[in-house]
């Protein structure tokens, strides 16, 4: 990959980025030169905070729970305070559990929605308030290919992903005149913890599918015949957030492979 300083001085925030996506996310605007604000759900992210460092990259890390408002605001407050502003925020944060209709809790439902939804826009709020101050910003949520195509038995995720697609086009209008664009990605098979998660158990549900087997038959019904990896949507991220998306506002972009075109 080329070396790309696109990002020097700026500062991006990040949630859900102790693993996955949001390390990988965050793993490429520190090569880019970003000032990170990283957050997660568990101790990891202070890790991935450190192996920035370490590389000799600028981050922090919080443990911060995106359904509580206080602590959301608290971790944008902070990264303001210490670094004068934020020009990205990527609110990664997000959690699937599968389960059939007759089986799913209402407490399973109410915590998806929470995070995944009620959690973007939490963090959209606060990012907003300061970006606005700036007159100037780049918020870009995480979606799914459920955001397109609800998947079997997880309409509380497909729910929660549809919404954050409706959360993004809506502040996209409401922020255009404040020099902030919104804009979201909607990843589809992509090699992570969650995708090991989710071959175990729709393996068990949908069939006898040993471990891998189930995601090696849906990856076949890819055009690109393989599952994306974390760098894969890091570049579309980084993009978004680039002075070459400028005019793009309100969009929800797919990096899958080809799986939905739509």
């Amino acid at each position: 990959m080329e070396v790309l300083t696109r990002f020097k001085g700026r500062v991006v925030a990040i949630t859900g980025a102790s693993r996955g996506i949001g390390k990988g996310i965050a793993m490429r605007f520190a090569q880019e030169g970003a000032k990170l604000v990283l957050a997660a759900n568990e101790e990891a992210v202070h890790d991935v905070a450190e192996e920035i460092r370490v590389a000799g990259g600028d981050a922090g890390s919080w443990v911060v729970d995106v359904r509580d408002r206080n602590a959301v605001e608290e971790f944008f407050e902070r990264a303001v305070s210490d670094h004068g502003q934020i020009d990205v925020s990527v609110h990664n944060a997000g959690i699937i559990t599968i389960a059939r209709v007759q089986d799913l809790s209402e407490e399973e439902w109410d915590r998806v929605l929470d995070v995944n939804t009620k959690g973007v826009f939490l963090c959209c709020q606060a990012a907003a308030k300061h970006m606005i101050k700036q007159g100037h910003g780049k918020i870009i949520n995480t979606a799914s290919g459920q955001a397109r195509d609800g998947f079997i038995y997880t309409p509380h995720y497909a729910a929660s992903k549809f919404g954050v697609v409706g959360i993004t086009q809506s502040l996209a209008k409401e922020l255009a005149r404040f020099g902030i664009t919104v804009n979201a990605f909607a990843p589809g098979i992509i090699a992570t913890d969650m995708w090991d998660y989710n071959d175990r158990v729709w393996g068990q549900m949908l069939g006898e599918y040993k471990p891998g087997e189930l995601m090696q038959e849906w990856v076949q019904g890819i055009p690109m015949k393989k599952a994306g990896d974390p760098a894969d949507v890091a570049g579309l991220v980084t993009f978004l957030a680039s002075s070459d998306a400028d005019y793009i506002t309100g969009q929800t972009i797919n990096v899958d492979g080809g799986l939905i075109m739509s």
